[in-house]
């Protein structure tokens, strides 16, 4: 069995032309959705992010606002600017990037934001809406994987789902909305006794634990579908090898030369595509969906508010 891909670029492109064709609705109301992008410090990945993020909401037709302030900002500072995007009705979304600087408290800022302009669906009001099943704005990486396996036709009610990894952003959101969607649902975690045996009962598995290529063939049983979430780097040819098949491996060594690194998921590809029904790749996987949904939410807040 050879694994076919879930192409999270061509689901990401058709959830952005959705979007735009809505904002374009809207602005003949005279409404444009705004999302304000704010960014601490000079983190060279961040910065990449957030650059992203903006030119998405520009060819989308939203109307987007990146705000720079300098690595020694402080909390109260922060929480300030905060305070005045919430008052903004030109503002619908509010993303604050993470990390943040180690001297600001990252959960007060979070928790400062307007949980109707929480686009990064992290406020406590609206991870409890989650838990309940309720209309909220949830967290953008968890939401595309749900898109991505709605449009590939991949029955989720009365699946057994396993998630890799349990972290606030990814792994516990991911897990609840699987659940909500009839899956029956098992989270694993570094602590989990025997990772290959709970993986290996999965008809769905969502790897998110931040492992380069832990997740292998003797995960994965045959038919298995299997979403890839995570960015790693790869930097030797010894890695390179032992992670891609014989067709991928050229590509990835010249980029490890070139660059000094290939992004490598959390699934090795060689040995789970074997196996696997379906396999998101990395990158062209989930990574593309994540913005794609933070300019859908972007809209529903916009449209929420109004």
């Amino acid at each position: 069995m050879s694994a076919r891909v879930l192409n999270g670029t061509l689901v990401a492109e058709v959830i952005r032309q959705g979007v735009a064709a809505r904002v374009g609705e809207l602005a003949a109301r005279g409404i444009r959705p705004g999302l304000a992008v704010v960014l601490v410090g000079e983190n060279p990945a961040s910065r990449v992010y957030v650059g992203s993020k903006v030119r998405t909401c520009e060819a989308l037709g939203l109307y987007s606002e990146k705000i720079e302030l300098p690595v020694e900002t402080t909390t109260e500072q922060l929480l300030g600017l905060v305070v005045e995007l919430n008052e903004r009705d030109d503002i619908d979304g509010i993303l604050i990037q993470l990390p943040l600087p180690p001297q600001i408290e990252t959960r007060r800022i979070l928790e400062a934001i307007d949980p109707a302009k929480d686009v990064d669906g992290f406020h406590a009001v609206n991870v409890g809406r989650l838990v309940r099943g309720e209309e909220g704005l949830v967290p953008c990486t968890p939401a595309g994987v749900i898109e991505m396996l709605d449009h590939y036709g991949i029955d989720i009610a009365g699946a057994n789902a396993v998630v890799i990894g349990r972290s606030d952003i990814v792994g516990k959101p991911m897990a609840l909305l699987l659940l909500h969607r009839h899956a029956t649902v098992t989270i694993c975690h570094s602590r989990t006794r025997d990772l290959a045996a709970e993986v290996s009962r999965a008809d769905i598995v969502i790897a998110a634990i931040g492992r380069a290529a832990m997740v292998t063939g003797e995960f994965i049983r045959e038919g298995a579908v299997v979403v890839d979430v995570g960015m790693n780097r790869a930097t030797t040819a010894e890695e390179v090898r032992r992670i891609f098949g014989d067709a991928e491996q050229a590509a990835r060594l010249e980029e490890v030369a070139r660059r000094g690194y290939t992004l490598v998921g959390d699934v090795e590809p060689r040995t789970v595509g074997e196996k696997a029904a379906w396999l998101s790749p990395v990158p062209g996987g989930v990574g593309p969906l994540t913005i794609a949904m933070l300019m859908k939410n972007t809209l529903r807040a916009a449209e929420a508010r109004r």
